[in-house]
């Protein structure tokens, strides 16, 4: 059975999920039953497009004064021109492939912020992550990692892990909760490494609690496997746990971050490590062709945001926590999850994806609001779903006035 089409188990285990809810009313006798051991998701359709705009609704979306996102409204003229001056004012040189002490001084900074010894910047973090599982299945001499049923490996990479490095996926357990130590010790088949999103995304930003952290990576380490960290949105995970990144990373023996999902530079990801793990990165990176002549504009865009971002995000979370209750009063809309963990949220509601499409772009042309990027139709018929995120795209309206352009989506067409 092909992983890639494994993408929506059980739509979120809705008979649950919308227990009692006027989207999905089910009868008092239809229960979810406890099981024991967990099983992967049968086999299902891809997520839809809850992801950026299309490009003929992006000129609408960045007119206007506001927005349930995070992508930037600056045209791309200005934001280079921003990116050029700060480059200039910093008195920074051109680097060669990558070389340079204003680059490998930023990789140190982000390890040691995140506690490892070592980083290395990627163009991408899709090749990264493959980097990093490719160096523990040479290590170990096992070629099969333990994934997530959403996995950015399973559902946006066209099975590159095992085209190009031979590895073999494990879905470790059900589409509706991140994985858990009990995950790993039922694994079917003998892991050579795990690799867990933090947080997931298509579940609306869930993480582990922390005691289910700390038990994955007591379990992975007790059995000699590999503990890799996706964290393309880790910087929005930390207010849930209250600690700091370096306290949360601790016991994986690797992460990754992006610098374009919630700090805004023009691309570009980090992955980082021990010493010895990110040189033989910087070995793995050459060969994928990702030594860039000049690095400089991509870590530069990144170093120039890092900081002013995270000092944010605690209050982008805590804006989440009001905005997802004041939605979820209304009995036609269901939030995943509740209460919400980071700044970003799912909502569920009846009607078709198109004619969603067509009410938010008349929302954008008469209220200059922007409520969100798309519409998926789930496996519920008549169910769709929207992914929203908060931050500086909303800063010019109070929650009242945000919920209020949401749920202008209900209106008669």
């Amino acid at each position: 059975m092909n992983p890639r089409h494994l993408s929506r188990g059980e739509f979120l285990s809705l008979t649950s999920l919308l227990a009692g809810s006027s989207l999905l009313p089910r009868p008092a006798d239809a229960a979810p039953k406890p099981s024991g051991k967990t099983t992967p998701s049968p086999t299902a359709p891809k997520p839809g497009p809850t992801g950026p705009a299309p490009v003929q609704g992006d000129h609408l979306r960045r007119s206007c004064r506001a927005a349930f996102n995070l992508n930037s409204s600056a045209d791309a003229g200005t934001e280079l021109i921003r990116l050029g001056e700060w480059i200039r004012d910093q008195g920074l040189q051109p680097d060669v492939y990558g070389n340079s002490e204003f680059i490998q001084s930023f990789e140190r900074r982000v390890a040691e912020r995140l506690g490892f010894e070592d980083g290395c910047f990627m163009p991408t973090g899709t090749m990264g992550q493959l980097i990093a599982l490719r160096i523990y299945a040479d290590e170990g001499g096992t070629r099969t990692v333990g994934l997530h049923p959403s996995s950015h490996h399973v559902l946006h990479e066209d099975d590159s892990h095992t085209v190009l490095h031979g590895l073999q996926p494990v879905l470790l357990c059900p589409w509706s909760r991140p994985v858990i130590a009990e995950d790993v010790r039922n694994a079917r088949e003998r892991l050579g490494m795990v690799s867990v999103e933090m947080p997931v995304r298509w579940l609306g930003g869930q993480l582990p609690s922390w005691e289910q952290l700390e038990e994955l990576k007591h379990t992975c380490r007790e059995r000699g496997v590999k503990l890799h960290m996706d964290g393309a949105r880790l910087w929005e995970s930390q207010p849930f746990y209250g600690r700091s990144y370096a306290d949360i990373c601790r016991g994986f023996d690797s992460v990754y971050v992006s610098f374009y999902k919630m700090v805004g530079a023009l691309g570009g990801a980090m992955v980082v490590g021990g010493k010895d793990f990110i040189r033989t990165a910087r070995m793995w990176r050459h060969r994928h062709g990702g030594n860039i002549f000049q690095m400089l504009p991509y870590v530069a865009s990144a170093a120039m945001r890092l900081d002013q971002v995270l000092g944010r995000i605690p209050s982008y979370v805590q804006r989440a926590k009001s905005l997802t209750e004041a939605l979820a009063a209304d009995s036609r809309l269901v939030v995943l999850p509740r209460p919400v963990q980071t700044n970003m949220f799912r909502v569920f509601l009846r009607g078709d994806p198109a004619a969603f499409s067509r009410q938010r772009d008349r929302i954008a042309r008469e209220d200059s609001i922007w409520v969100a990027n798309g519409f998926g139709q789930t496996r519920v018929p008549g169910v769709v779903e929207t992914e929203l995120q908060v931050g500086e795209g909303l800063a010019g309206l109070d929650d009242a006035q945000a919920v209020r352009a949401f749920l202008r989506l209900l209106e008669p067409a």
